[in-house]
């Protein structure tokens, strides 16, 4: 299965001032900072969906639970990134902190304002909700993948993509959080990340093994490509 992650062609607004969206240049905007503990939750599925937040420190997850009482985690919100856009009234996800994390936030009606009356704003509000449809269906034939293996080297190439600083993948998320997103246990995630390490893909750096080097990019892009 040839499946790639996070191909966005278009750059996305990763701010708000990408969107034009600057209290200080427009009455119509009010910018609000809050701070979440570790494990907080941010807002509720089905809870109205009245705001648009980016993070500004941390981490987010955004989950289902399901009917079983599972976990499905269907995104992590990183710095930059702006979340909590919807097509509906309301909340399609719960979303947590990570770690301990702020955020900004615009109400949704200021910004669905702006865009009457501003096109560049309307166009990236649609390019956000296009890219965000695009990553669902990612996921979607992620989840369909055949071997676990192959499911955890895409997380890290894509991870890589959007996390890696002077070398280092710095994971704020658990295993535990990985293994939902995947759709695998724990245990898995576990054998699938030792065995990368034997294959000499991947380094740890630290005890608690959150902190990644990828040693062999190609040969991890050749797992995340096999049929």
């Amino acid at each position: 299965m040839f499946v790639r992650i996070t191909t966005d062609s278009i750059p996305r607004p990763n701010s708000l001032r990408d969107l034009g969206m600057r209290s200080e240049s427009n009455a119509m905007v009010s910018l609000s900072e809050f701070s979440y503990r570790k494990g907080t939750e941010i807002y509720g599925e089905k809870e109205p969906a009245d705001y648009v937040y980016q993070v500004k420190s941390g981490a987010v997850r955004s989950y289902k639970l399901l009917s079983d009482g599972r976990r499905q985690i269907g995104a992590f919100h990183l710095v930059g990134d702006i979340f909590g856009l919807e097509n509906g009234g309301e909340h399609r996800f719960t979303t947590e902190a990570i770690v301990d994390t702020t955020v900004r936030l615009v109400r949704r009606q200021s910004l669905e304002t702006v865009a009457q009356s501003d096109a560049m704003v309307a166009q990236n509000l649609l390019s956000m909700t296009t890219n965000n449809l695009q990553h669902a269906e990612d996921h979607m034939l992620l989840l369909g993948r055949k071997t676990s293996l192959e499911r955890v080297a895409a997380f890290l190439l894509e991870m890589d993509k959007r996390l890696t600083a002077a070398g280092v993948m710095a994971l704020p998320m658990s295993r535990r959080d990985i293994a939902d997103y995947l759709g695998l246990t724990l245990e898995t995630v576990s054998r699938a990340l030792s065995r990368l390490h034997e294959l000499g893909v991947l380094g740890f750096v630290g005890n608690t093994q959150r902190q990644i080097v990828l040693l062999d990019r190609q040969q991890l892009a050749g797992l995340d490509l096999q049929p």
